[in-house]
């Protein structure tokens, strides 16, 4: 009878036990986040405080504060399961997260260049995505973008492009102090936002894209991300036409359009054999490869 007793008493202390095991490995399993490199090729580095300098490598696991950044090649990030950041070369982040899978913050400093995010399920209502530049902030729940930071003559510009969902964006003035105001940048839109040293605003409201003017491996990661299933502001057959042609060249003329070409690739406009005035000329090297749409005035 007491050995029947002690073997009851065994089996349920370890069912109890194997009950708590369980508990502690679906807790840990749902605390933990994912923040890794995905894949990097050519030069890139991560700085860690305490370590110094790392060279990364495809599965590194990343940590809260490390800079990140990509001279040349390519480096992606991943933040938990659905969440991707595509360093441009001549990029540097900072990543800063925590919280869990479920209540995930996810803050990154773009502190040079540029970076295409694509969050692919909408975040829950305790979970975060932030981008800081020098001159703004930005907050998203799900949404494919693009942010650059460049300088031209001594003036700061963050340029926005959000091929899908929105994008909430606010000023961010010299002395750190944020704006009231948030624009909300839809689909299919972007703005561009300056900072000459006295003043922070917008260029203008929010403006259909230029696909042109985006990096080729942008439109070539849109692709792939069209191709998972969204259904992004730009088609495959309109990047593809960007990315190999054939342009369109537009010749106007006192704001109306004189005449077109069809040009492939590579090649060179031609001079149109008729002219629309007596005196003046069009405003264009006729020796430039054409590589993209492109429109030319007489002037």
């Amino acid at each position: 009878m007491k050995s029947k007793k002690v073997i009851i008493i065994s089996a349920i202390v370890l069912a109890v036990v194997a009950a708590l095991v369980v508990f502690l490995v679906l807790s840990k399993k749902d605390a933990y986040r994912i923040l890794k490199i995905f894949e990097v090729e050519g030069q890139a580095n991560v700085s860690r405080e305490g370590k110094g300098d790392i060279t990364p490598y495809a599965n590194m696991v990343l940590e809260s504060g490390d800079k990140v950044s990509l001279d040349t090649g390519k480096l992606s990030i991943q933040a938990d399961e659905d969440k991707f950041i595509y360093l441009e070369e001549n990029s540097e982040i900072q990543l800063n997260a925590s919280g869990s899978s479920k209540n995930s913050k996810t803050n990154i400093e773009l502190i040079k260049g540029s970076i295409t995010n694509d969050i692919k399920n909408k975040l829950s209502d305790d979970s975060s995505y932030d981008i800081n530049t020098p001159n703004s902030t930005m907050s998203v729940r799900g949404t494919v973008f693009f942010v650059t930071i460049y300088e031209i003559d001594g003036v700061k510009y963050t340029r926005i492009c959000v091929f899908e969902g929105a994008v909430a964006t606010k000023l961010v003035y010299k002395d750190g102090t944020e704006s009231d105001n948030e624009v909300s940048v839809p689909k299919g839109k972007e703005v561009t936002i300056y900072e000459d040293g006295t003043t922070t605003d917008y260029v203008s409201e929010p403006t259909d894209i230029d696909y042109n003017t985006l990096p080729d491996n942008v439109l070539e990661l849109l692709i792939e991300i069209n191709d998972d299933g969204k259904e992004l502001s730009i088609t495959n057959p309109e990047i593809k036409r960007i990315l190999e042609g054939p342009y369109y060249v537009t010749f106007m003329y006192d704001k109306k359009e004189f005449g077109t070409q069809t040009v492939n690739k590579g090649d060179k406009a031609t001079v149109p054999s008729l002219s629309p005035a007596s005196s003046g000329g069009w405003d264009f090297d006729f020796d430039t490869p054409i590589d993209r749409d492109t429109v030319i005035e007489w002037k």
